[in-house]
């Protein structure tokens, strides 16, 4: 797409500690192609997270309800004010009034903390194989515009009480922004916005699964953890405006319920890898024994595929549960803001990346198997019977779409909308 509006866009290089690598960008513009290598570079040679960030117009048509808002008053936004402001006042590639589509883009090698499985490219209906971005008719501005670096820009001081300041780190003849608090709170709800992306994607397939189920307890577990929903999203409310949550917000219990949930989702996952084991290898299966263990995988609902949103629901809800302990973590120590959030990140989300990874390894293995004919005495099947076996076979075939098994670590974006008056939506993390 062909951005008309603005030729030049700037791109400031944050850090998130006092770093120096050697001179990678001076004033002159740049390419995409180039910005993409200046990142990679500068993720080899800086000891600290160093992520990039630019600004451009807002799309004309920009569905923000699928982001978080965060009014002016919010650390994020004030952190995003105190870069602007600063560096308008010295640099004429920075806009003093702000409004327009932040891009902050955190490399592979950081995003790896994350956990695998929290940022991963959100399927298309439009196209087979396509993936689609976060915001409306923002892709493609990027491989159109020319990249100008903001080399002398500084953010004075961090807002909110985060405690770390920002200013220039000084890296040979370019400048990093030190910018810590903005890059954690950007990542923080960024991520927490990709995770309950992923929630209402998971309540709206059990929603229609159990419409056609009717099945009381399954309806239970359901209502139990969407009820955890308003309890994160207050505690999301009070930790992104640097508060601490309290015991009153009903967190607690909220976590216990998806912990139940997630102790569902192992035992039921066990059974079902014991079931494919104890199956004869290299040779095709009844669907009569398949149905014992995965009860209505061959039709468009049923029971296995409710557990399996049932699971993709409490992973999703325990995601951003972890964030926003991340967060509190992060907070809890201001010197030490970032290196505190990926490492509460890294090691709650191992067990939840185990858990979807073996999961979609039991869909892989499922969608492999060859389905056998029926055994009986009668030589000759009815159409009915014929129909049902092909329907059955093309239904579990296809389990494995969109599954991604071991997936690696991309560029993460983070994409926030930036009004006139400050406030600001942050999309989904996506990959960059």
């Amino acid at each position: 797409m062909t951005d008309d509006r603005m030729a030049n866009v700037p791109v400031w290089t944050l850090a998130t500690g006092d770093v120096r690598v050697p001179a990678l960008t001076g004033d002159e513009p740049m390419t995409a192609e180039r910005l993409a290598e200046l990142r990679g570079v500068l993720a080899v040679l800086a000891d600290e997270p160093i992520a990039t960030l630019e600004v451009h117009p807002l799309p004309d048509e920009l569905d923000r309800s699928r982001g978080i808002a965060l009014d002016v008053a919010s650390p994020l936004a004030q952190h995003l004010s105190q870069l602007i402001t600063q560096s308008a006042r010295s640099s004429s590639t920075a806009t003093a009034a702000g409004e327009g589509l932040y891009r902050m883009v955190v490399p592979a090698k950081v995003a790896a903390q994350f956990g695998q499985g929290i940022v991963r490219p959100m399927a298309s209906k439009a196209a087979s194989g396509g993936i689609h971005g976060a915001l409306v008719n923002s892709t493609g501005i990027a491989a159109q515009a020319t990249f100008v670096p903001v080399g002398k820009a500084a953010a004075a001081g961090a807002a909110g009480g985060a405690g770390a300041t920002a200013g220039v780190a000084v890296a040979g003849s370019a400048a990093l922004t030190v910018a810590a608090p903005l890059v954690l709170m950007a990542v923080a709800v960024g991520v927490s916005a990709n995770v309950d992306h992923k929630r209402q994607q998971a309540i709206e397939h059990i929603t229609e699964l159990l419409e056609q189920l009717k099945e009381q307890k399954l309806e239970d577990e359901h209502s139990e953890l969407d009820g955890c929903r308003d309890a994160i999203d207050k505690a999301t409310a009070i930790l992104l405006d640097q508060g601490k949550p309290g015991v009153s917000l009903g967190l607690d219990s909220a976590v216990h319920a998806i912990n139940t949930a997630l102790g569902a989702a192992d035992r039921r996952l066990a059974q079902w890898q014991s079931a494919l084991d104890k199956l004869p290898e290299g040779e095709a299966v009844e669907l009569g024994t398949l149905t014992k263990s995965f009860p209505g995988v061959d039709d468009h609902g049923g029971t296995f595929r409710t557990h399996l949103e049932l699971a993709a629901l409490a992973i999703a809800l325990k995601r951003r549960v972890v964030v926003l302990q991340a967060v509190e973590h992060a907070q809890s120590d201001p010197g030490n803001l970032f290196q505190n959030f990926a490492r509460a990140l890294k090691r709650d989300q191992q067990r939840l990346d185990e858990l979807e990874s073996s999961i979609a390894g039991v869909l892989v293995r499922l969608s492999a198997l060859e389905l056998a004919r029926p055994n009986g005495l009668r030589p000759v099947f009815t159409n009915g019977e014929v129909d049902r076996l092909m329907r059955a076979a093309h239904r579990i075939h296809r389990l494995s779409d969109g599954v991604t098994v071991n997936s690696g670590t991309t560029d993460v974006a983070i994409e926030i909308a930036r009004n006139t008056d400050g406030s600001v939506v942050v999309f989904p993390a996506l990959p960059a």
